[in-house]
């Protein structure tokens, strides 16, 4: 490898407003459960069109939150995407429930609405929805078959926070969505999460859950001079800091300007990508959405996938190139196929052959010319070579 820094598949940016916010916070009377995450909470509401946020330690405690509040209980069945991070699936297992695994569409990598509604059975209880690499789901078709069946649509964004389908937020379109603010989603608290939605009882339960299933949490003490509170349901502890709300806060003020940088990076990799077309190709944006590309994902075209993605994936690694590959099939991890058995009766056809063609080029606000030259400079070498390769 080359004397240059490894570039990260993702990271975040962090500026001096953000470091200004975090200390005045840490000089302040209230380090958690105070002003700052509920102003937070209100804010990312607001910019998601929804009517409530509550926020979560992480991601996987909000998507958490979101299986308790709709009430996923043992013997529920929740359709998920064959493609996600493992935590989507988790969630439903948390609450005793059984996750039920649909195929992705090849263009977008995105949950399969003709195979969400060929998995409904008498015991589906929601549909869980993922935004894959940042790109809304087909949230339109999604909700038909919901209504349809008299099921819950969830939407696990925490890839997609700012996308958006024929300008209105995709979050806002499913009954409750999930965020993840990890230092590589659009924006950061370090780690952190909220879920958004609009009912007020659910809202109430997502409060209570990751306080403990405490009615009233130590602010609201305090604001009323009274020490009484009253544990009212099986919650957690999960709950973010107010150290963490004003980084996030402070991120949210610069997300628009962030989620440009990189539109404009993908839209320079399409071009660049071009010449590369007969090996690989990206993913297909769906006209009328706004992607927030947390990912920038290729296809590889080989009829011998397994093998010249893989060898592309160490030829750019080894050249410092921090290519990822998002994600295998959720149901072929261990503990599923031994613990989990709708796991061991999916099949996914799809997913499956897709897993061994898709790699996950850099792609960050940050991002700089000489970063993105690099890039694109080892993935043309890398194709080239393949090329002699086979005519060897």
């Amino acid at each position: 490898m080359s004397g240059d820094r490894p570039i990260p598949y993702s990271r975040q940016s962090i500026d001096r407003d953000d470091i200004d916010a975090v200390v005045e916070v840490l000089s302040s009377s209230w380090l958690t459960t105070g002003p700052k995450v509920a102003q937070f909470e209100a804010e990312i509401a607001e910019y998601s069109q929804c009517g409530f946020g509550v926020s979560f330690a992480n991601g996987t405690a909000a998507l958490h939150g979101m299986m308790n509040a709709i009430g996923v209980e043992p013997g529920d069945e929740v359709i998920v995407p064959a493609i996600t991070f493992v935590a989507s699936a988790n969630a439903v297992l948390y609450q005793g429930g059984t996750p039920v695994f649909a195929d992705v569409c090849a263009d977008r990598m995105l949950i399969d609405p003709a195979d969400v509604e060929r998995k409904i059975t008498p015991n589906t209880k929601a549909i869980l929805a993922v935004d894959y690499a940042g790109h809304p789901c087909d949230y339109h078709r999604l909700r038909q078959i919901a209504d349809r069946h008299g099921l819950v649509l969830l939407a696990d964004a925490s890839h997609s926070l700012g996308s958006t389908i024929d300008g209105v937020s995709a979050a806002s379109l499913a009954d409750l969505a999930s965020f993840s603010f990890h230092p590589v989603k659009p924006i950061t608290t370090g780690e952190g999460g909220m879920v958004v939605g609009s009912r007020e009882d659910w809202q109430s339960r997502l409060k209570s859950f990751r306080g403990h299933g405490i009615d009233v949490d130590f602010r609201q003490r305090a604001e009323k001079q009274d020490w009484r509170y009253q544990m009212e349901s099986l919650g957690y502890n999960y709950r973010l800091s107010d150290i963490q709300a004003a980084l996030g806060l402070s991120q949210l003020r610069k997300m628009d300007n962030a989620l440009q940088a990189k539109e404009e990076i993908a839209q320079r990799y399409r071009q660049s990508l071009k010449e590369l077309s007969p090996w690989i190709e990206p993913l297909v944006q769906q006209d009328g959405t706004r992607h927030s590309w947390h990912l920038f994902v290729i296809r590889w075209k080989s009829d011998v996938e397994i093998y010249d993605r893989d060898w592309l994936f160490r030829q750019m690694r080894t050249q410092g190139i921090g290519v990822n590959v998002h994600y295998e099939p959720v149901y072929w991890h261990p503990y599923y196929q031994q613990s989990v058995p709708s796991a061991r009766q999916a099949r996914c056809p799809v997913a499956e052959r897709q897993i061994h063609q898709v790699l996950s080029l850099p792609i960050f606000a940050g991002m700089t010319e000489k970063e993105f030259g690099r890039v694109v400079k080892v993935l043309h070498h890398a194709c080239q070579h393949t090329q002699v390769l086979r005519v060897a």
